[in-house]
């Protein structure tokens, strides 16, 4: 299942801005998820939507994971 924007096209982070990105209420670092579309904050066991190319930086729009998603990390990269 890949993760697509609204246009059908799939949709991607930029490796330099995940790199400046950080999860809102721990501050720390996110992982990248293409098979959903989200970036992820383990320690906050929230996923972050991407919508149209533009990250969803809160925290009332991320959906919990559960703690097998935290412990199987998702791929990091997926550009293209």
């Amino acid at each position: 299942m890949a993760a697509d924007g609204r246009d059908g096209k799939k949709t991607s982070v930029d490796p330099k801005l995940l790199e400046l990105l950080a999860c809102p209420l721990t501050k720390g670092p996110l992982a990248w998820d293409p098979e959903r579309g989200e970036l992820v904050s383990r320690v906050a066991k929230l996923a972050y939507p991407v919508r149209d190319g533009i990250p969803i930086m809160l925290p009332s729009e991320a959906r919990t994971i559960s703690a097998k998603d935290v412990l199987s990390p998702p791929k990091l990269g997926g550009a293209g």
